[in-house]
């Protein structure tokens, strides 16, 4: 199933891929697996593909460009740029400062393109506002690489109602990558109707809440990888967010669907112009992924829904705190 993706971009699958876990994001992954997931994403037409020149320091890309070799028409591929990575930064979370300045940007764009072998990137996308660089800067950058035919489309991500607004005075923009799920429902005051006002695309990123709302974490002893130092995930949060859960599964088990399916489905939901990215390392989940689509949630099931989960119902923020900071920018 395709939507339109903003006024001025094209048709892409409503539900994509998103490739972090494929390096390592959480837990390890084998190569030769996560090849075999893109690949099956793309023989079911799914297309779109989202990654960032700084997962693994590059070798997400890498690892794209060998599944989409020989098939590069059927890939729409949405890169991330612009922060920079070093594995003991940030309490061990890796991301360290931002950089959407126009001379990094022309930079990074290369070597994307080097390690996706391909000559073009579909949408291109500053992985974070950068607050030293005037957004109409950044986006300028873009527009010039539009103007080349190195990128197609625009993005911007995790940006306020007010620089998506800027940003669009400088040249079209396809669409703001963020996250969105059941439990991450802060952009519905001002940024999800200015997308809309705009003809702006959403990708709903972690749109199962890292992995919370398909029911399958049971304990925080499941988890292998740095998802026990996110506040949903740690203490009282974590119990009291589990209980939810188990209301998602009642509700799920009376659709037909798995918690999965119903989470995504509620996503895709909230608007035509919204897709999402859920990732996996594992074939079976991503065709569970994708087969949300079929799920057709009415008036009352989105009732019965809002009212076991209303907007601010999770309990801890998405983020700890001081990578919160760099949210909203």
């Amino acid at each position: 199933m395709n939507r339109k993706f903003g006024t001025n971009g094209p048709l892409v699958s409503s539900i994509g891929l998103g490739c972090m876990s494929l390096s390592g994001a959480y837990g390890v992954a084998d190569d030769q697996e996560s090849i075999k997931v893109i690949e099956r994403a793309l023989e079911l037409g799914h297309n779109f593909l989202d990654t960032a020149d700084y997962y693994r320091t590059g070798h997400n890309e890498e690892l794209i460009g060998k599944a989409i070799k020989g098939k590069r028409d059927k890939a729409f591929l949405s890169v991330k740029t612009g922060q920079m990575f070093a594995p003991a930064a940030n309490k061990g979370f890796g991301f360290g400062p931002v950089n959407a300045h126009p001379d990094y940007l022309k930079n990074a764009i290369l070597y994307s393109l080097q390690r996706l072998k391909t000559d073009y990137i579909d949408l291109y996308t500053p992985g974070r506002v950068d607050p030293n660089v005037p957004i109409e800067d950044t986006v300028g950058a873009l527009a010039d690489m539009v103007d080349k035919g190195v990128i197609r489309y625009i993005g911007l991500s995790e940006a306020s109602a007010s620089t998506i607004r800027k940003a669009a005075t400088v040249a079209p923009i396809t669409a703001l990558q963020i996250e969105y799920s059941l439990w991450s429902r802060e952009i519905e005051a001002e940024v999800l109707p200015v997308t809309r006002e705009l003809g702006i695309g959403i990708v709903a990123y972690s749109p199962l809440s890292r992995g919370f709302l398909t029911g399958d974490i049971k304990s925080p002893e499941d988890l292998k990888d740095n998802r026990p130092n996110m506040p949903r995930f740690q203490g009282e949060n974590f119990y009291k967010n589990l209980e939810l859960v188990e209301q998602i599964k009642i509700l799920a088990a009376q659709k037909g669907c798995t918690p999965t399916q119903l989470a995504l489905a509620w996503v895709l939901a909230q608007g035509e112009h919204i897709i999402a990215i859920p990732g996996t390392k594992r074939i079976h989940k991503l065709e569970e992924n994708i087969a949300a689509e079929q799920v057709q949630l009415t008036q009352e099931d989105l009732q019965s829904i809002e009212a076991i989960m209303p907007a601010g119902i999770a309990a801890g923020t998405r983020y700890p705190e001081f990578l919160m900071k760099a949210l909203n920018g």
